[in-house]
């Protein structure tokens, strides 16, 4: 399932309610000035609580902000790391 995931997570076999939560993590990560409380609702209806929602959110921001870090500084990804994540 991991490779499944790593692959394409749509595509993944994973429940409604961890597929609404990547879907308003990938568009957080894509265009986050499209969110609004209309995600957040749909969240909830999925069944995902506000704590879970906040914890989520800022895991996804935090993730985001740190490869911007890395990436405008031009740090290279480790060489230890293959192209799907696992070590070589």
């Amino acid at each position: 399932m991991v490779d499944r995931f790593a692959a394409d997570w749509r595509t993944a076999g994973l429940d409604a309610a961890t597929t609404a939560l990547l879907e308003y993590t990938e568009k957080l990560t894509r265009t986050p000035q499209l969110c609004d409380e209309a995600d957040v609702e749909r969240l909830r209806t999925a069944g995902w609580d506000d704590r879970a929602i906040h914890d989520a959110t800022q895991v996804c921001a935090y993730f985001n902000y740190i490869n911007r870090i890395a990436d405008g500084l031009g740090v290279e990804p480790e060489d230890w790391i293959d192209e799907l994540g696992y070590p070589d």
